[in-house]
């Protein structure tokens, strides 16, 4: 690393992530749990690894979540100071927010995805000569990033999500360089047709002064929807394997890609399979089968139940003998219809499942939702719905 090469990042991390509601409702998008930590420490993991000192966050919705938990970063070994976004304008916005904080070249992450140092590192040390560089990756899917062109390891393009059907492209990673010239950019942009100033636009206003392309192949990984969370936590889980630290009962079967919290709990006879987390302080009991599944802190899944491919929110609680059977279902999310998708359901903080209750694939279950013991539920229920027989 030379003495020009800049050790400040810059983390974006004000959004709300409403296609990930209900588990964005009391929580940002960056701090939902991957692997029993938050989605941002992932990535401050990473921008120690790569010898950043300081990171300037960029926090808005829920902020306080973010602030009480990482606090100065001293826990981390950088340090951390908070920039507000008051109002939610879009990614270019957000940095904006920034400007102040910063002198001379900076890095700028997305907060929510998981990425390996390396990618951090080569970014920072392309060089100086490019107005800005950023990490270029390819998807098999790039419906919803960033497409990038490129000539060399020369931008000369980004058509901001193309949509369906597209094939597969090489997009933004979300880790750039930048000069200050980037916030003379950002003045000069248009809010997009949602009201939102992108950042790739201001980007492409310095396409002519020259940006720089970084190739990166290596781990990353998105959470945008619910089924991304379930996704992501068993690739993790597979490559890292599992921690069984909680209490286990007797003849209870956890398995290696399966991570529990200290203070979890599984009771006798208890299966908790591959790419299964359980949080602080949940319970899982007798005889219940959790597979494919995220148990977030303080539920309860209680004896007997069957959960597959589901995620179950904070001080949630599902019945004895409750059914989720998981695999492909349909779910609408923000408008959108997504088909099929591998989501068993979700099932919202502080909501109930009854006893014998079922949970239909795609079934989505807001916050505080109340399902009587036996019935059975699909799609989606809002917030604080009482679901009753007949």
């Amino acid at each position: 690393m030379e003495d020009s090469d800049p050790t400040t990042a810059v983390i974006l991390a004000a959004g709300e992530g409403r296609r990930l509601a209900p588990l964005t409702n009391r929580r940002p998008k960056p701090m939902l749990p991957v692997v029993n930590k938050p989605l941002l420490e992932h990535v401050v993991e990473a921008c120690v690894a790569a010898e950043i000192d300081r990171i300037v966050m960029i926090v808005g919705y829920e902020r306080e979540r973010i602030q009480t938990y990482f606090g100065d970063g001293d826990d981390w070994g950088v340090d951390i100071e908070y920039a507000v976004q008051r109002t939610q304008l879009g990614t270019a916005h957000a940095l904006e927010q920034a400007a102040p904080r910063v002198d001379g070249p900076f890095l700028a992450l997305n907060g929510d995805r998981i990425i390996e140092p390396t990618i951090i590192e080569a970014v920072r040390t392309a060089g100086s000569e490019a107005a800005a560089t950023m990490a270029i990756t390819r998807v098999q899917d790039p419906s919803t990033y960033g497409v990038v062109s490129v000539d060399g390891d020369r931008v000369t393009d980004i058509v901001e999500k193309p949509g369906d059907d597209s094939p597969p492209q090489l997009i933004n990673a979300g880790v750039y360089r930048f000069s200050p010239e980037i916030f003379d950019a950002i003045n000069t942009i248009e809010a997009s047709p949602d009201g939102e100033f992108r950042l790739t636009d201001a980007i492409s206003r310095l396409t002519d002064a020259g940006v720089r392309a970084v190739r990166y192949d290596g781990r990353w990984l998105d959470v945008s929807h619910p089924w991304d969370l379930l996704a992501v936590t068993g690739r993790l889980l597979d490559a890292e394997g599992g921690v069984t630290a909680g209490r286990v009962g007797e003849r209870a079967v956890v398995s290696e890609a399966g991570r529990l919290a200290e203070t979890a709990t599984v009771g006798t006879s208890a299966v908790v399979g591959r790419a299964t987390t359980v949080g602080a302080n949940a319970r899982i009991g007798p005889n219940a089968t959790v597979e494919r599944s995220v148990v977030l802190p303080d539920a309860t899944v209680e004896a007997g139940a069957v959960l597959r491919d589901c995620i179950v929110g904070a001080n949630a609680h599902v019945g004895a003998n409750a059914t989720v059977p998981g695999g492909d279902g349909r779910v609408i999310l923000a408008g959108d219809v997504y088909e099929p998708v591998r989501l068993g359901g979700v099932v919202g903080d502080n909501a109930t499942v009854g006893g014998g209750a079922t949970l239909e694939p795609g079934t989505i279950l807001g916050d505080s939702v109340d399902v009587a013991s036996g019935v059975t539920v699909g799609d989606t229920i809002d917030d604080g719905v009482v679901v009753r027989r007949g």
